[in-house]
């Protein structure tokens, strides 16, 4: 199992925050670094959520091996001419070290905050849908005419490295796109029975596609709280109520329903082993706040000694 470290900074932090986050996990061996991709965060008190593709425009240049991920970009933020431009000029910068995530976009309120469109699901979908053939086009020098966006430019540089995932939690269609068009396929951690289903419709629409799915890497996102004893689980699991403002028994079963690992390392072990036999090739671990360097530094040492 190749893990990430996933960061949401939208719930504070700066660039500072996230390049000592990236720098850490890359000092611990991990595959990857993600952030989230929002701008706006809907508690009693706003954030100064930082912008994603530029963040990690300067972490390229801090960092030498770590992949560099967006976990997942709206479509509905940008248009997929800025898009193709930001993503192979980080892939330049990086050294061919950034993987691009694209979604539908779900947050209503931060598009209103904000003042950005917000079409409905079925419309967002068709744009991201179109916005994935533009991108392929666009990364690979071709044309694209479809009926929301158009690319006639030969889009230079192209990348070299990039890598494009398709997010999402749906069942059937963002299954079928990252069958179609990704190089990752990312949803969030949820019980076996939920996950296998989706891994088949993906798999199914790449070989449609002339495409051979054991190439498309399978990754899920969720929270991570694993400890080497039961003292520190439980302190570990008091703060992740807290912040969520919910009790621990809540908490717990919340948890449970949805198949999070989380526990004493052993316990974590055996459910990413779980996930590892159904497919899963890569963890993101999710870690709130991005200002906590000192909870992040035991999650990545932690994660470094107990499963690579």
């Amino acid at each position: 199992m190749r893990l990430a470290l996933m960061t949401e900074p939208q719930l504070g932090g700066g660039y500072d925050d996230l390049s000592w986050a990236a720098r850490t996990a890359e000092a611990a061996g991990l595959d990857a670094f993600a952030r989230s991709d929002h701008y706006y965060w809907t508690g009693p008190e706003p954030m100064p959520a930082t912008e994603a593709f530029s963040t990690l425009g300067g972490i390229a240049r801090e960092t030498s091996r770590i992949r560099l991920t967006i976990l997942v970009s709206p479509i509905t933020f940008r248009h997929p001419s800025f898009i193709a431009k930001a993503a192979a000029t980080l892939d330049q910068m990086s050294a061919g070290r950034f993987d691009l995530g694209i979604g539908t976009g779900w947050m209503e309120a931060e598009h209103e905050a904000y003042g950005i469109e917000f079409p409905p699901w079925a419309q967002r979908f068709s744009c991201l849908e179109e916005a994935l053939s533009y991108l392929r086009a666009a990364f690979s020098g071709e044309s694209f005419e479809g009926e929301i966006y158009q690319i006639t430019a030969t889009a230079l540089p192209r990348p070299v490295g990039l890598r494009l995932i398709v997010g999402g939690s749906g069942p059937e269609k963002t299954p079928n796109l990252a069958g179609r068009f990704a190089d990752e396929y990312n949803l969030s951690v949820r019980p076996l029975d939920e996950l296998r289903p989706r891994f088949e419709v993906m798999r199914d629409a790449a070989r449609a596609a002339g495409r051979d799915p054991d190439q498309i890497t399978i990754s899920v996102m969720g929270p991570a709280v694993m400890a080497d004893d039961q003292a520190s689980l439980d302190n570990l699991l008091e703060e992740a109520g807290s912040f969520r403002d919910i009790s621990v028994d809540t908490l717990v079963e919340r948890w449970d329903q949805a198949g999070i690992p989380y526990g004493l390392v052993d316990q974590v072990t055996d459910a990413f082993g779980r996930l590892a036999e159904a497919g899963v090739e890569k963890y993101y671990l999710q870690w709130l706040q991005v200002t906590d360097h000192e909870g992040i530094s035991e999650l990545v040492s932690l994660a470094s000694e107990s499963f690579r």
